[in-house]
């Protein structure tokens, strides 16, 4: 593996890179479903910035932004997204601008200065065998602060994620069936997604927006991920 100038990178980087290539995810991460999941997790959050990224060797990719068009790529040692790999957990800031090298390394703290970054929080996502494959993230222009319910549905999401990707390698494992199934499947997590969507915007609408989201807007938010976690684990090829 060449020589690679980012701070503790983790033990099993060069396992988790080879399972990064072996599943081949970044056409997948480009289907609509992963749009409808990135606008809502912004949308949850009411940021005007969420991300799929993939941390590669050398790069982080973004192949499902929302909020950020065009941003498709930057170096590894530029990304704050590449922290949560390095750390193997998820991770907040709430204001760039008060962290130092001691949490953030150096050429990341200074890209994030210069994109305006003041808050980021990143959740990791799951390849099907387990290695970690990136961050569903979530970005702001000015300092937010960020609860423990709020990184709780975070994770949630990030899951949902994780396991979409994992549904539909399985599925294209069995060829044209499954390749059927997915379809429809993708379909089904489409409408309930923007469901939600429709669901936020109410509830944002009627109550107002408030930083940090109150529990009790979280909890109603919780109640419909898990069923979407159950129309995931219900699922067979």
């Amino acid at each position: 593996m060449p020589a690679y100038p980012f701070p503790n990178l983790p033990a099993d980087d060069a396992d988790r890179l080879r399972s990064v290539r072996a599943f081949e995810l970044l056409p997948t991460l480009t289907e609509p479903v992963f749009d409808e999941f990135v606008a809502l997790t912004a949308r949850i959050f009411n940021l005007p910035i969420s991300l799929i990224s993939v941390v590669e060797e050398t790069e982080v990719l973004y192949p499902t932004s929302c909020g950020m068009p065009g941003h498709q790529r930057q170096p590894r040692a530029e990304a704050l997204c590449s922290t949560a790999i390095a750390r193997a957990q998820a991770v907040v800031y709430h204001d760039v601008a008060l962290e130092d090298e001691s949490t953030i390394p150096e050429e990341a703290l200074r890209a994030a200065r210069r994109n305006a970054v003041r808050f980021y929080a990143g959740a990791l996502l799951h390849l099907p065998d387990q290695r970690t494959l990136g961050t569903l993230c979530i970005i702001d222009r000015q300092p937010r602060a960020f609860t423990s319910d709020e990184q709780h549905i975070l994770d949630l999401l990030a899951g949902l994620v994780s396991q979409t990707i994992a549904v539909r390698h399985l599925c294209y494992l069995h060829a044209e069936p499954g390749a059927e199934k997915w379809s429809r499947l993708s379909a089904e997590l489409q409408e309930e997604v923007q469901a939600l969507n429709a669901l936020v915007r109410y509830l944002f609408a009627r109550h107002g927006s408030q930083v940090p989201v109150p529990a009790d807007f979280l909890h109603q938010v919780e109640s419909r991920l898990r069923d979407l976690h159950a129309i995931l684990g219900d699922f067979q090829v």
